[in-house]
Parts: C-alpha cells; structure tokens; sequence
C-alpha cells in the first residue's frame, strides 16, 4: 500500500495566462478502451494507439511513456505489444517502485510523465493506466513551456 497524493489543474491557455499560472504541458489526445476482464493487464496496449490517432500523432513521435504498473507484468506486456524500447518506459521507475496511491495513480503518471518530458527534453509523452474491468484509458501531452518550473 502506498501513500500520496498528486493534483492536477486543468485549464485553457486563456485562463492559465489570466491567472499567470505555468503550462506545464498540453493535452493533446485521449482514449478510453476496453476488452474482456481477463486482459485489463494488456488494455492499455489498445488505449494509446486511440489517443495517438486522436492528437494526430504516430508512436515515433512520442519521447516517453507512463504505463501504470499496478502488477509488474503490466510494464512488460504492454511493452512488448506496443513495440516501446525499454529506455523510453517509466525512465524513473513504476508504480511497483513509485507507489500509485487508489485514487491518485493517474494524477501521479501525469505528473510523473511531465516531470520526464521536461527533465529529458522530451516533446511528447503518453501515459496509460489500466482501470479494472477490462479498461483502460491514455492521454496524449506536449511538454509546455512553463515547465522550467517543475
């Protein structure tokens, strides 16, 4: 069991800017997928494809990935069914050594995968969680250029 919290703040560029608030990153596509209980482990796999296709975006675009590692096997399934090489995936650890506190792992990916795009000077990353029951979900972002605040 893991302890923490994570916390985002959507907003358009327009109130960011009102505000004077940082653009740490900018979403660019998501998706939701889903197939029989038995492989939510491997949905993922089917998620980010979607959300790539939907931020007009190929794999070779993408500078990191965040997969959520509720179970260990659930980096390297989805590794190996989507091709990623191993220096692209979860650079700074998984949840087995991270931690996904219930009801904070997709905060904590998100903020996980823009604290990566800025400290490696990547563009895009894409972040996948599987969510029981056989889905899954995947964001798309573009590293903004508020993240020398990170």
């Amino acid at each position: 069991v893991t302890d923490g919290a994570a916390a985002l703040v959507l907003a358009s560029a327009e109130a960011a800017q009102r505000l004077g608030l940082p653009i740490l990153g900018i979403m660019r596509g998501q998706a939701d997928a889903n197939q029989a209980p038995e492989w939510f482990t491997t949905t993922p796999a089917l998620a980010a494809p979607k959300a790539l296709e939907r931020a007009g975006l190929g794999q070779d675009d993408v500078s990191f990935w965040e997969v959520n590692e509720a179970f260990s096997v659930v980096d390297l399934a989805n590794r190996q069914l989507l091709g990623l090489p191993e220096d692209r995936l979860n650079v700074h650890g998984g949840a087995v050594a991270i931690g996904h506190p219930i009801g904070a792992s997709g905060a904590r990916i998100m903020v996980t995968l823009l604290n990566v795009l800025h400290t490696h000077g990547g563009k895009y990353g894409v972040g996948a969680i599987c969510n029981g029951g056989g889905g899954a979900s995947s964001v798309v972002i573009e590293a903004g250029p508020g993240g020398s605040r990170l």
